[in-house]
């Protein structure tokens, strides 16, 4: 069957550049099919080993989503379906949130309290090795599938990182990685700050993160709140919308254009500041990504909160989970976001009002934690 998937596919390459020359407009696009068609005949005819067509074939099609961006990709039946367990909170792996730069892949963050996070991994990591496969030349499903495994076994990563000459070995136990996206406690020495870190906006985020505001609003005589997105990778964007619009009486949130009309569209705050003006200060790093830029990017627009911290990731698009008829799926970016103030966010990030960079012997939420710190000074002073 196989061997057939080639010859067929070729056969309607031809048939179908050939009928559609009458339209001139067309003829180059054509032209580069037959090339493509061309190309994998002589790939079938000469190349020195004997190649599975079909995966060829999947290779060509990841070809032409990540000529496109750095997160459109194709997934087979098996990725998808562990992809769609990973917006519900629950999934095996390492926990990482990668992307595709320069043909490595690159770590937009590591998801709190996993596996990947405890070994060391950081935002900005450039993996290039996973156990004895090079990354170099491989899609980012490729290395996906790499990553994942039995829950218990352990991978090895081989990460470049920058500031440091040698690369970086790490080994990570494979787990399955439950995502509890907030968590909240008191600080300031007279405990009168609120903290909660923001890990990453998954399907319950909103309910959790208010419901633990609305409580310390109730019981405690609260001066402010810090809240952390650093090393958030992001989530999904009506989870963005209600926990921004939480904190603002009203005005733009975000806005997203695409080439459809149905993707061009504004989001406005309407439910009034649930905790009345209090001040706040949202921490952000480079792992602060997509869904946390905008949270930061909207307050910092509405001069609703100080962000503090190092400048955020840049990835101001939106991607789109489509299905496809073998029980794959495609990722493909369909809009991008833009700020309230009309500034996409997209490799340029948001930056910060005060720029607090992490000291030697950093550690998050710990006594190390200069970012942390600075801020509750900030909001005592």
């Amino acid at each position: 069957m196989k061997k057939n998937l080639f010859n067929i596919f070729f056969i309607f390459i031809i048939f179908f550049s050939s009928k559609a020359y009458s339209n001139t407009s067309s003829d180059k696009l054509y032209e580069k099919i037959d090339l493509f068609g061309e190309v994998l005949e002589k790939i079938k005819q000469e190349y020195v080993d004997e190649i599975d067509q079909a995966d060829v074939m999947d290779s060509a099609i990841n070809g032409v989503l990540q000529s496109l961006d750095p997160y459109s990709a194709y997934m087979s039946p098996e990725l998808f379906k562990n992809m769609q367990t990973e917006s519900r909170g629950e999934f095996g792996g390492l926990g990482i949130e990668i992307a595709m730069e320069a043909g490595v892949v690159k770590v937009i963050a590591p998801i709190a309290d996993t596996p990947a996070e405890k070994a060391g991994i950081k935002a900005g990591d450039y993996i290039v090795r996973i156990n004895d496969d090079q990354v170099q030349g491989k899609t980012l499903m490729e290395a996906v599938k790499l990553m994942r495994g039995p829950v218990g076994t352990s991978t090895n990563l081989t990460v470049r990182r920058k500031g440091i000459k040698k690369p970086l070995k790490f080994k990570v136990v494979r787990k399955i990685i439950e995502v509890k996206s907030v968590e909240a406690k008191i600080l300031g020495n007279k405990n009168n700050i609120g903290y909660i870190r923001l890990k990453s906006f998954n399907e319950n985020s909103d309910k959790q993160f208010i419901k633990r505001i609305k409580d310390y609003e109730k019981r405690r005589k609260l001066i402010g709140y810090i809240i952390d997105l650093r090393n958030n990778p992001g989530g999904l964007l009506n989870q963005a919308i209600t926990i921004t619009d939480f904190f603002l009486e009203d005005g733009e949130i975000v806005s997203t254009k695409g080439r459809r009309v149905s993707e061009t569209r504004k989001f406005f705050a309407r439910t009034g500041d649930g905790i009345k003006g209090k001040p706040i200060i949202v921490l952000i790093n480079n792992g602060s990504a997509s869904a946390s830029e905008i949270f930061a990017g909207a307050l910092k627009d509405h001069k609703r909160a100080i962000i503090l911290g190092e400048n955020s990731y840049g990835k101001g698009s939106v991607q789109s989970i489509i299905p496809l008829r073998n029980g794959g799926g495609i990722r493909l970016t369909i809009s991008k976001y833009y700020l309230p103030s009309g500034k996409s966010i997209s490799e340029v990030g948001v930056s910060p009002d005060i720029i607090i960079k992490e000291k030697d012997e950093f550690e998050l939420n710990s006594d190390n934690d200069n970012q942390l710190n600075y801020a509750i000074k900030l909001l005592q002073s």
